[in-house]
């Protein structure tokens, strides 16, 4: 299969064909997925190797560039009008991306949205000049944009936060974070040496009970599929299930590692869904609803 776009260490990937791809892994799936979903579709049609997926962007920003420019690649979609997504985080093909086959579509919809971005910043030039009296720099590149928008995602900075922490109240953060969740007798083993598990625990699912061994680790990038197979191998007759956290990402071979067949399955938490859990236990991370109250002035008037 001829390869849509391909990721390298430093350098813009083509957004073209990674707009491509994604419409194709959405038409795949079947027209909507989650943003975990639909990245890992694109990985596994395109064949990236773990090299490619473990790729960072630079500066403090720890994200995979194979994810943040796939991000991007939506945003140009939506903007386009070729996807939609819901408050949810579910993105959907719209009859417009229906349509979508070959390169040229998402070469003309990636120009329209830079042509639209263009004039925007013109329009916004001109009415700082007239308030200042003075010219505004020229528009910045797409990666500046997207890091300075990086920079205000609050799961960078809660990421940053993370992987700062001491390895041993990183453990604690999971223990902490596995009893919100229902875990009992969650003990932390991260400095015996004991085999690359960090602690074990016991889920209580109805009448039944699973003994879980989980493994912790502030990373940096993606996760490959020897270190499940490592983990797994501390876990041979020892436990019913492993549960392996990370403030990075996992490869697609690791995670099809995770479910093999015949083998002790392992869950997967990465540094995403790890923010998202933290948020939903209210663990160091605060959510403050703003009321916003609107006036409709038309309902005065028809009185």
């Amino acid at each position: 299969m001829r390869r849509r776009f391909t990721i390298e260490a430093e350098g813009l990937p083509d957004l073209t064909g990674m707009m491509l791809a994604t419409v194709e892994a959405l038409r795949q799936i079947g027209g909507s997925a989650s943003i975990q979903e639909l990245d890992e579709k694109v990985i596994e049609i395109e064949e990236l190797s773990e090299t490619e997926q473990s790729h960072l962007m630079s500066g403090d920003d720890q994200r995979t560039r194979v994810n943040y420019y796939l991000g991007w690649a939506r945003t140009f979609l939506r903007r386009g009008g070729a996807l939609e997504n819901s408050a949810r985080g579910v993105w959907a093909l719209t009859d417009k991306g229906e349509q979508i086959a070959s390169i040229s579509q998402t070469q003309a919809i990636y120009k329209q949205v830079n042509d639209e971005e263009r004039e925007r910043a013109k329009l916004k030039r001109q009415a700082k000049k007239k308030q200042t009296g003075t010219p505004l720099e020229d528009p910045r590149s797409l990666e500046d944009v997207a890091q300075d928008t990086a920079s205000e995602d609050w799961k960078s900075k809660l990421l940053e936060t993370l992987r700062a922490m001491d390895p041993s109240a990183f453990e604690r953060l999971s223990q902490r974070l596995l009893r919100e969740a229902g875990f009992i007798k969650v003990e932390v083993r991260g400095k015996t040496g004991d085999g690359g598990i960090d602690g074990v625990g016991v889920l209580r699912v109805n009448l039944v009970s699973f003994q879980v061994y989980f493994q912790c680790k502030r990373w940096k990038g993606s996760v490959g599929s020897k270190e499940i197979r490592d983990f797994r191998g501390a876990l041979q007759g020892r436990a019913d299930k492993g549960l392996f956290i990370t403030t990075g990402t996992f490869t697609s071979q690791a995670s099809e590692e995770a479910t093999r067949d015949g083998a002790i399955a392992i869950d997967l938490i990465d540094g995403d869904r790890l923010c998202d859990l933290l948020k939903q236990y209210d663990l160091g991370v605060k959510t403050q609803m703003i009321e916003d109250v609107t006036i409709n002035g038309a309902w005065f008037d028809s009185l």
